[in-house]
């Protein structure tokens, strides 16, 4: 039985696919092997040594102590493009709300509430201040091009925009995805200079904080406009106030909007609703809850943030082990020394690595000594050893 805890209200649509002969929900419990968690912080927790798995139902992993969960053998999913749908009709949204000044529109029409017969005079006379551009025919850039990102690009084509996506990483997979009508930009710089909207998709790292700042807006057309449903730290907040201030830059959505920046004229803030859709919120919950389960019942990784993609299917030998460690030279031999030692037959095994950290499974005939799952535990650089069944 595996104890699992929600930090936040995760979608009972997702909740339900966890057996209760095999998995119970205890949101009091402190040796849960499971916790389901959207946007509460979790960098002040104390992480119990019982647990095994942390999955966000979502995509941004920045409320998770990532580090401190590798270093614990504590594998953190994500649900990349469980929630794409939903961010791509807000930033469609937010492409109109930033051309045509809807929001501020809607906004003054509600003070001329009590003029009577003279409503329809005023709002002829005053409709002029908020005449805003078409898109049709602009050029978007679209930073990024993963789940959301190729959404956005794909449906901005269709609605007659020139668009020019960019990212360095880009995946076969999402390259297949993406309209042959998208231009691939070689640089940065090109999608500033060509672009009259631009709109951010990727995640926040050390190289992307703060990548919209006095230097790259400068690069920028004159009246353009920026979209962040990304993450509010790519953008930094002073320079943007003061573009907008000189009119360098026409309007900025954002859904992650800073107190500086609420009440600024050409501000449209939204209270971080790229995911708000009973939709959204069903299929993240959905995906998270899968991932949890096949790792902690068959030990499968699949969109970890902290170890790599792995899986040998359902566990169906008499014993499979699971190691989590770092990616270091003479750890397989380790290993299988350690296995030999104990004439263990090994049925199947398989290793993968990411970056600095690493992982192995295998099944063997029979089930391993407490000794020998001990020694394996004792190796240099081993966050945890798992005996999952």
């Amino acid at each position: 039985m595996y104890t699992i805890k929600t930090m936040n209200a995760i979608s009972p649509v997702g909740l339900a696919k966890l057996p209760a002969n095999q998995f119970e929900i205890n949101n009091e419990a402190n040796d849960a092997q499971g916790i389901l968690v959207r946007s509460a912080d979790l960098h002040d927790v104390a992480l119990p040594k019982s647990l095994l798995a942390i999955a966000r139902a979502g995509a941004g992993t920045n409320n998770i102590p990532i580090d401190q969960c590798t270093e614990q053998g504590i594998v953190v999913f994500n649900t990349p493009g469980a929630n794409a749908n939903a961010v791509k009709e807000l930033v469609l949204c937010a492409l109109f709300l930033t051309s045509r000044k809807i929001a501020p529109a809607l906004d003054w029409v509600k003070t001329l509430k009590g003029q009577g017969d003279q409503v329809e005079k005023l709002i002829e006379k005053g409709k002029g201040q908020f005449a805003g551009p078409e898109i049709q025919g602009k050029a978007l850039g679209v930073v990024g091009l993963g789940a959301i990102g190729i959404l956005v690009a794909n449906a901005a084509s269709q609605l007659g925009m020139e668009v020019y996506g960019y990212d360095p990483y880009l995946s076969v997979e999402h390259a297949w995805r993406l309209s042959s009508a998208v231009h691939l930009s070689p640089s940065l710089d090109e999608v500033y200079q060509k672009c009259d909207y631009i709109t951010l998709h990727l995640p926040q790292t050390k190289d992307t904080k703060g990548m919209v700042n006095g230097e790259s807006l400068q690069k920028m057309k004159d009246g353009v406009r920026i979209l962040n449903f990304a993450r509010g730290a790519l953008v930094d907040t002073d320079a943007l106030l003061e573009a907008l201030g000189q009119g360098k830059v026409a309007a900025y959505a954002t859904d992650f909007p800073a107190d500086a920046m609420l009440g600024v004229e050409g501000v449209v803030a939204l209270p971080h609703l790229g995911a708000s859709t009973p939709e959204s919120e069903d299929n993240c919950a959905v995906m998270a809850v899968d991932q949890m389960k096949d790792y902690l019942e068959n030990g499968n990784i699949a969109h970890s943030v902290n170890y790599p993609a792995c899986s040998m299917g359902k566990a169906r030998a008499a014993s499979r082990i699971a190691c989590l460690h770092a990616n270091v030279p003479n750890m397989i031999g380790q290993i299988t020394a350690i296995l030999a030692k104990d004439n263990a037959n090994v049925q199947r095994m398989t290793n993968e690595s990411a970056g600095e950290n690493a992982y192995t499974m295998f099944d063997t005939d029979e089930h391993l000594n407490s000794s020998t799952i001990e020694a394996l535990k004792q190796i240099p650089s081993m966050y945890r050893v798992r005996v999952i069944k």
